[in-house]
């Protein structure tokens, strides 16, 4: 759906940082926490992911690190940082004022 992909677009460091806000995670775990936690609605490719993830670590909003996982295999986690934390929070806060707007003009009125 051309509609969706240009919405993720705009939204995919949003999604990631928040997701790596609550706790470190890998590539495939973070893929898997988005799609359970928008109900299907959103799912991140390879091609999606990996490159907005290393360009979050090049912005120095998170940091990736190397760790055995649960079943002893060696996984790539990301963290935010302090200043990926002060990123989401001006982008959540600017999402919250986008969505509100939106609203305004998009639900009928009660007239």
């Amino acid at each position: 759906m051309l509609y969706r992909k240009e919405l993720l677009k705009g939204s995919t460091e949003t999604v990631l940082l928040s997701l790596v806000s609550r706790k470190p995670m890998y590539g495939y775990q973070l893929a898997k926490e988005i799609s359970y936690k928008s109900s299907g609605y959103l799912n991140f490719k390879e091609g999606t992911l990996y490159p907005a993830l290393h360009r979050l670590e090049k912005e120095s909003l998170v940091t990736g690190y190397w760790a055995r996982s649960g079943n002893g295999q060696n996984r790539r986690y990301y963290r935010i940082t302090n200043i990926g934390k002060k990123r989401l929070s001006s982008m959540i806060s600017e999402w919250n004022q986008f969505t509100q707007a939106i609203n305004l003009i998009a639900q009928p009125e009660n007239n």
